[in-house]
């Protein structure tokens, strides 16, 4: 037997309400964790007093109780269960596992047994029923009757509201009425709180966020009182699951957030944190209204009766004395402003989200933290009004789906980099490079976990990079974005003149166009012609050149892909690269070093393959063919993009817009004045042409041609 026995899927009953976790036996202590809650519960090998094996509602149960008067339940094991840990407990702790019946006869009198938190309600000397007595919320007695009232659960389907007990008189000593005596013991372990004695200090008028509003705080030894000009809240310290100290994207505030299960309430409004909002300015003395000797042995040395500082640090430091829990602050992570958050948008609300070192929270509307045992993976997506920013999508494990929007783009690489560390789950690896152009920069990481969508987005990373190169306003990229360039090609696209800045280039002959008709025109061919030449000869090929190896991932996918095929019938070709990238990163080190070392081969071939055919002159030629078929090209598309311009803007004398189309008259005078415009530009012209030809040589002519 090993020196530890774990078990998953077991329950423990809060409030009615049955919660999963994970349960383990080890030779120093029980160790249950919540896997809705992440609370842990620890339990001393040496404390435990008792152990019972019991059958209940769902299987097996074990009931362990302790020298401290804690008693825990945890319900959800097999019959086969029961050898393996009674022969764990005999080996390892003090006490036996012991097995013990539960009353199944349905008899509703018996005797009241009350032992530390339960109250237990016996048939025949067995357990017919248990109640926590820290389910209790209130205790109400009649002449011979005790009501108990119990705390509602928002999780459980059906609650338990009241059960009435009958005490039969003359029971109990004569001195002590046996109702109240009763009445007594059950509120002795109640979770009801009653507010005697006073407060061990008190702030006064605190901003509170959740629930919104000024609030005077008054801590006690067992509760937090919240006192508002509206509401009153008590809560207790055991429902506090976790502190936050989270310093505010502007380096001025402080938030101070008290994680609570079961929240407390307002109506149907439920409030599962407390947010208190303070000024890193504001500083505060305080006086704790005890001894020093008290505070001491209360506190041990955590406190001290007099103390000053800053509102907040004083708020956290005496909340993390009382509830005996530590305080989590943001770990390394820092975003593109240096400051430890990210502001996105979550629902309808503007808030910050922290990455933290074991999950992430965000403040303040609605506040939600999430752990990272429970994301289930997540994702980066584009946002859906501008590609400035971007969302990042956490889906936990049961299925449900928060979604962070508006954040900007700037912050993508710190919050790609701190997911990828923290090793989650990413839907879509290579979002990074499509949106950065960085291309280069997880190659490393990714080695030894191949994804065929990060490779596709790497392609599409290199075409969205080459276009912000060029100021193509097509390409997508904020950068590029210029307004005025912009309106600039609006006015050459569809202003009704822009053909005739074209023909008169050809001629240069009109003294009647207007300057900036060619002003518009010339940057034109420059950017839409000249600097595209680089990004289409990157696509060009050399057929005749050797062919690039394969990658390591790649020949193992063709020896592979019919083993694939073979193991899922039916299987798409989509589906084969997803079930191959998963298997390739299952594969250990040794079994991939033998395709690394063909890969290796593959490579130094190609090398010297590639250096004998550049020796023999293969890819010389065969680029300055292309160089001289691209120049061909572009000359013909001048050519037949001026023929064009000029068919739309001249050569269809029919046509005219509605602007420029009056009157009849109007009309037949445009007609006869560009009638007359082209008989002046075909004279002048052919002048140009004539004393172009008397003063060039007959070799210039040749060379121009």
């Amino acid at each position: 037997m090993g020196d530890t026995l774990e078990f998953n899927e077991i329950y423990q009953e809060v409030k009615g309400s049955w919660n999963d976790g994970r349960l383990r036996f080890s030779k120093q202590n029980v160790v249950y964790k919540s896997s809705k809650t992440g609370k842990v519960d620890s339990i001393p090998a040496g404390e435990l007093s008792l152990a019972q094996w019991r059958r209940v509602c769902l299987g097996h149960g074990i009931k362990l109780s302790t020298s401290t008067g804690h008693i825990y339940k945890y319900d959800g094991f097999r019959d086969t269960d029961f050898e393996k840990i009674s022969e764990f407990f005999k080996a390892n702790y003090s006490v036996e596992l012991a097995e013990k019946d539960m009353c199944v006869k349905g008899w509703n009198w018996g005797t009241a047994k009350f032992s530390g938190p339960l109250l237990s309600f016996d048939v025949n000397d067995n357990t017919a029923f248990e109640v926590p007595l820290s389910n209790v919320s209130q205790c109400a007695t009649g002449k011979n009757e005790v009501t108990l009232e119990f705390h509602q659960n928002d999780d459980a389907e059906v609650s338990l509201m009241e059960v009435r007990f009958y005490v039969p008189p003359g029971q109990a000593d004569e001195r002590q009425d046996p109702v109240e005596a009763f009445a007594q013991n059950v509120l002795s372990k109640a979770d009801v709180i009653q507010a005697t004695g006073d407060a061990v200090c008190i702030f006064k008028e605190l901003q509170c966020l959740t629930p919104r509003g000024r609030y005077d705080i008054r801590i006690y030894p067992t509760f937090l009182h919240l006192h508002g000009k509206t509401f009153d809240y008590k809560i207790p310290y055991t429902t506090v699951l976790r502190l936050f100290l989270l310093p505010h994207k502007d380096q001025r505030q402080m938030f101070f957030v008290i994680s609570l299960d079961p929240p407390i309430k307002q109506g149907q409004t439920r409030y599962h944190f407390l947010i208190l909002l303070f000024s890193k300015e504001e500083n505060i003395s305080l006086s704790l209204n005890m001894n020093e000797e008290d505070v001491e042995r209360r506190f041990e040395g955590k406190l001290s009766k007099n103390m000053s500082g800053s509102l907040y640090e004083l708020v956290s430091r005496v909340m993390k004395a009382l509830v005996n829990r530590k305080i989590t602050v943001p770990g390394n992570f820092q975003g593109h402003s240096g400051a430890q958050c990210i502001t996105c948008s979550y629902k309808a609300s503007s808030g910050l989200l922290y990455p933290l070192e074991r999950g992430f929270i965000y403040v303040h509307k609605p506040p939600v933290h999430l752990r990272f045992e429970e994301i289930s993976c997540v994702n980066f997506a584009r946002g859906t009004t501008t590609t400035r920013s971007f969302d990042f999508e956490i889906e936990t494990k049961q299925g449900n789906q928060y979604t962070f929007s508006s954040i900007e783009r700037e912050e993508y690489g710190k919050l790609f980099d701190f997911v990828n560390a923290k090793k989650l789950n990413i839907k879509n690896r290579g979002f990074k490079e499509g949106m950065k152009g960085k291309i280069d920069e997880y190659s490393d990481s990714d080695e030894d976990k191949h994804d065929a969508y990060l490779e596709r987005m790497k392609a599409e990373g290199k075409i969205r990079e080459e276009g912000n190169d060029s100021d193509d306003s097509d390409s997508g990229s904020d950068e590029s974005f210029n307004p005025g360039e912009e309106d600039d090609d609006i006015a050459e696209e569809y202003d009704s003149k822009a053909s005739a800045s074209d023909s008169s280039d050809e001629g240069d002959g009109s003294e009647d166009d207007s300057p900036k008709k060619k002003k518009v025109a010339k940057p034109k061919v420059v950017k839409e012609k000249k600097e595209r030449k680089p990004r289409k000869e990157k696509k060009q090929k050399d057929k005749g050149g050797p062919k690039r190896p394969m990658s390591a991932y790649m020949l193992w996918l063709n020896s592979s892909r019919e083993r694939i095929k073979s193991e899922n019938p039916g299987i798409s070709v989509t589906e084969i690269s997803k079930k191959a990238g998963e298997m390739w990163r299952q594969l250990g080190k040794d079994e991939k070093e033998e395709w690394e070392t063909k890969a290796g081969e593959a490579k130094r071939e190609y090398d010297i393959a590639k250096k004998e055919y550049k020796e023999s002159g293969g890819g010389d030629s065969s680029v300055s063919k292309k160089k001289s078929g691209s120049k061909k090209d572009d000359k013909k598309r001048k050519s037949s993009g001026g023929d064009k311009e000029r068919e739309r803007g001249g050569g269809n004398e029919s046509f005219k817009s509605k602007e420029f189309i009056e009157t009849s008259e109007s009309s037949s005078d445009s007609d006869h004045k560009s009638k007359s415009k082209k008989k002046k530009k075909k004279k002048e012209e052919s002048e140009d042409e004539e004393e172009e030809a008397a003063s060039t040589p007959a070799s210039s002519e040749e060379e121009s041609d």
